[in-house]
């Protein structure tokens, strides 16, 4: 085992990959105790909400965890674009009863700051980890000084490269087949995106820092897999998803357990950026990559609304079903149990 991972007393460097929208510290919680990394997303929670999170964390375990937080660049509103959004989105909204007049705009997803940083120094959490690069050197510099190592996701390359030179302390190597949101950052160009395995040895190659494979693992052949193709640990998101600690709907759980997840798709319909998730109908009618969709995360607002009154309705029409490719190991048991599993294939 990489010795840093090693230091964390894991029994195997298995890391429950971060899913805003469908978790909250039990889910972390019960990976921890079980063995592996548990990872608590932040990219949603306020200030508040993240000290709330961290302190039940706290009192579920004293073992190491991971706290994950996107620090994108916060978009310029176009009044322009955000309308033409809403107006390709009425007549759904004139099915559902909504006033598309009344769709407000919204912030949506803020970036990783001081203020968040204000809230994180006082749990010192063993890893902080990133998405969509990494946020400035004086963010970069406040983290490291507490002691948190930094992880943070590349899609190519190139991408590993830059996090290297910029502070991170191992890198995640998000494969194309990975659930929610791309990692990318360098570039928007989707041609640039490739599977798990075809990225794994190449970024291993490039880098000299640990490398996490992420992307369709999702059972014990995969895991071993990736330690065999250089992965220093792995990162496994999809096959929590129907956990017994998942906060995920039931309208959710019900799609990935259905033959509708075979078919996965990257859209940015919901958020402005591309995203794995299940394809339902609002992706088959606006995209799945719609060119009139606002930028991460304006296009949230827009659709929220739909989503609500769909949902009210048992209807998961307008709801991002996230989702990587490899659905078929989904299973409904403990987190712990499932934890175990992948510690034993890794050690075996």
């Amino acid at each position: 085992m990489d010795a840093f991972f090693e230091s964390l007393g894991l029994a195997a460097p298995i890391i429950q990959a971060p899913m805003a929208g469908v978790q909250n510290h039990r889910l972390v919680a019960a990976v921890c105790l079980a063995g592996g990394l548990g990872s608590l997303p932040a990219a949603m929670l306020s200030a508040s909400d993240l000290q709330a999170q961290l302190q039940a964390l706290r009192q579920a375990t004293d073992k190491p965890f991971n706290v994950n937080f996107f620090c994108h660049a916060q978009p310029t509103h176009d009044a322009l674009r955000e309308a033409a959004w809403r107006e390709a989105l009425t007549p759904s909204y004139r099915e559902l009863g909504l006033d598309a007049q009344a769709i407000a705009s919204g912030p949506g997803r803020l970036p990783f700051n001081h203020e968040a940083a204000d809230v994180l120094e006082a749990f010192r959490p063993a890893v902080v980890s990133f998405h969509f690069g990494l946020p400035s050197a004086e963010l970069v510099q406040r983290v490291k000084s507490w002691g948190s190592r930094i992880f943070s996701s590349a899609t190519t390359v190139d991408e590993a490269l830059w996090l290297q030179a910029h502070g991170a302390d191992a890198v995640i190597a998000q494969g194309l087949e990975a659930g929610g949101h791309r990692g990318m950052f360098l570039s928007e160009d989707l041609s640039t995106q490739i599977g798990t395995f075809a990225l794994l040895p190449q970024i291993e190659q490039a880098v000299n820092i640990p490398v996490i494979a992420a992307g369709g693992i999702a059972s014990a052949a995969g895991v071993r897999a990736a330690k065999a193709l250089g992965a220093a640990a792995v990162q496994i998101g999809t096959a929590y998803l129907c956990s017994d600690e998942a906060s995920t709907s039931a309208l959710h759980r019900a799609a990935l357990q259905s033959s509708a997840a075979r078919h996965t798709a990257l859209t940015n319909v919901f958020t402005g950026r591309p995203a794995r998730g299940i394809v339902n109908r609002v992706m088959r009618e606006q995209g799945p990559i719609s060119p009139l969709a606002p930028a991460f995360p304006l296009a949230t607002a827009a659709m929220a609304p739909l989503r609500a009154v769909a949902e009210a309705q048992g209807c998961s029409d307008f709801t991002p079903l996230w989702a990587g490719q490899n659905t078929a190991h989904i299973q409904s048991r403990p987190a712990g149990d499932i934890t175990q599993d992948f510690i034993a294939a890794w050690r075996a």
